[in-house]
């Protein structure tokens, strides 16, 4: 993709790519924000476990919306307006969620998880749009340094609620709190970027049934669909942690809220780092060796994490489930692209597939846990690693082998 309607300095670039590089590190301290204090949101709002599961089937519906949404909102709005208006949608939810906790309103709270999901979900691909475009102007790849923001700001989330849950604070003043700073950082830091639009226009020469075909033949390219196992075992893997690694913690391993956060904390920390030293790692190995590795790791972590009987042991499950869902998502996304003509809608049969296993994984999990508990419903994860690493061959490329 060609940017569009932009023309920046050395100086400007910076600017902007401090930008995106923040709003990857919004997405992922918004989406930590709830999930370490799960086990004490289920007490303030009354409501069981399966309750909780449909509530986070709400941020998947948001989400949908969102993804569907934020072309259209670029292109209409400017990608300053656009970004700019999401960074205070996504605050205003998570402190409607604040405010349902302190009310004990589950009703409330759910109207605060569809928005949030709506809000992550667009400023989880605005942010992507722009990186691609920074990428083009700077000659140099970039996206996965972006990627590892949103893992470190998962972490930075997570340990500000294992501080707040050690330190006696409410999951409502929490979220209250953190929607203030998030709102403040994210509007300042929007203003970096430059103005004009980076969303593609549609192709004016296609009817609307030609471009729905077009779309449509990605998901019959068995290669296509092979990627999108792997993303759907790494990101059902990624979203499960985000929602239920605390819960799992506190409900089977009977360990403290706040050991709980601490746990999701060391997740994050591990993916994000994962993704920064990765890179020479895949230039060395290939997309598909560095995808076996990773996922035959994730195999073992969701093991250790399930059936460890000792705090250690879980940790280091923690720390190999981090690992096993690092490198699916940009390795994937990239494999997809080089898999055939068109590389725009082969990049959104997969990313489809990606965003549904996040999304959709944690009510999975939560409809499973309510039947057999937290943490043997885990085992989704585990299963879904195999199936990742038995698909990871599709990732090689198509010209040579990996």
């Amino acid at each position: 993709m060609q940017p569009l309607g932009v023309d920046v300095d050395r100086r400007q670039l910076a600017g902007w790519r401090n930008a995106i590089i923040t709003a990857f590190a919004i997405g992922g301290v918004s989406l930590a924000a709830w999930g370490p204090r799960l086990p004490e949101l289920r007490v303030e709002l009354g409501v069981d476990v399966g309750t909780i599961g449909l509530m986070l089937g709400l941020v998947t519906i948001g989400s949908i919306g969102g993804l569907l949404s934020a072309a259209p909102l670029l292109r209409r709005l400017g990608s300053r307006r656009a970004l700019t208006a999401v960074v205070v949608l996504v605050p205003l939810a998570i402190s409607v969620i604040g405010v349902a906790a302190a009310l004990h309103s589950a009703p409330l709270a759910s109207v605060g998880f569809v928005v949030a999901g709506a809000g992550i979900g667009a400023l989880d691909v605005m942010a992507n749009v722009e990186g691609t475009a920074i990428e083009v102007l700077a000659g140099r790849t970039m996206l996965p340094l972006m990627h590892a923001a949103w893992s470190g700001g998962a972490a930075l989330g997570a340990g500000i609620a294992a501080l707040c849950a050690w330190l006696g604070i409410t999951p409502s003043a929490q979220l209250l709190g953190q929607a203030v700073v998030i709102l403040v950082v994210g509007v300042l830091a929007m203003r970096g970027i430059p103005d004009g639009s980076r969303a593609e226009d549609p192709d004016s020469t296609l009817t609307r049934r030609q471009r729905l075909r077009q779309w449509a033949r990605g998901w019959a390219d068995v290669r296509l669909l092979l990627i999108g196992v792997v993303m759907l075992g790494v990101e059902l893997g990624e979203g499960s942690a985000n929602n239920w690694l605390a819960l799992a913690a506190t409900d089977g391993h009977g360990q403290t809220a706040a050991v709980g956060a601490l746990f999701f904390t060391a997740f994050a920390v591990s993916e994000a780092a994962t993704r920064v030293f990765a890179g020479p790692v895949v230039d060395r190995l290939g997309r598909v060796s560095t995808i076996r590795w990773t996922t035959a790791l994730g195999i073992v972590g969701a093991v250790l994490f399930i059936v460890g009987d000792s705090w250690w042991l879980t940790l280091i499950g923690v720390v190999l489930w981090a690992v096993g869902v690092s490198m699916g998502f940009p390795l994937g996304m990239s494999a997809a692209a080089q898999s055939g003509p068109n590389p725009a809608a082969r990049v959104s049969v997969v990313a489809s597939i990606g965003y549904f296993a996040n999304f959709a994984g944690p009510p999975v999990v939560g409809a499973i846990a309510e039947h057999v508990g937290a943490l043997s419903a885990l085992w989704l994860v585990a299963v879904l690693f195999v199936a990742a690493f038995a698909a990871s061959g599709s990732l090689r490329p198509v010209a040579g082998r990996d």
